[in-house]
């Protein structure tokens, strides 16, 4: 791969929502290359703590049920919304596939707790470009739910949620990127 066609890669990757994904199932294959490209991330004394829950079919409505029952259970009655309660429903049930993003704290603690996070991160954007790559729309979820995921997830000692990311075709136009311009976040020095 040329640096030119990597340079568009990156710069084609953008958060694509489920309301713009179409109902297309993605192959077992391509989530298990978007899993493997995330297993190549760089992690300091190799501690890879990335660990993945993969959300296909029937999974996707119980987690759908679970991230929908905790905005319910978790917002004041005067502040509760119909309308975000079913947009938090649809949001798995119009992903062709959700992977709960965690991390595994080395137990020797290693490196610092920022390191991993930082390591987890970038499993996430091996798995975006490599999503992106196949014509995947993505994005990367923070819900509040994803401190509830105990019992769901199966967590083990150690491990904690870091969100879900939410995958599926996209339907419609590829989105415009936008970015202030490079020179303003740059000191020479």
């Amino acid at each position: 791969m040329t640096s030119k066609a990597i340079t568009e890669l990156v710069r084609r990757r953008r958060a694509v929502f489920p309301p713009m994904y179409k109902d297309q199932p993605i192959d077992r294959e391509i989530i298990e290359e978007i899993l493997e490209n995330a297993n190549w991330a760089p992690t300091h004394k190799l501690t890879e703590p990335w660990r993945f829950r993969v959300f296909t079919g029937e999974s996707l409505e119980r987690l759908a049920q679970f991230m929908a029952d905790f905005y319910r259970e978790h917002t004041p009655e005067e502040q509760f919304s119909v309308k975000k309660f079913e947009k938090t429903l649809s949001k798995a049930r119009r992903s062709a596939c959700v992977i709960a993003i965690c991390m595994q704290r080395d137990p020797a603690e290693r490196v610092p707790e920022w390191e991993e996070i930082a390591a987890v991160a970038c499993a996430v954007q091996n798995m975006w470009l490599t999503a992106t790559a196949h014509g995947i729309g993505a994005y990367w979820s923070t819900s509040k739910s994803i401190y509830a995921t105990q019992d769901l997830l199966d967590l083990q000692p150690g491990e904690q949620c870091l969100g879900y990311f939410f995958m599926g075709y996209q339907d419609g136009p590829e989105l415009p990127g936008k970015r202030q311009p490079i020179d303003e976040k740059i000191r020479w020095m």
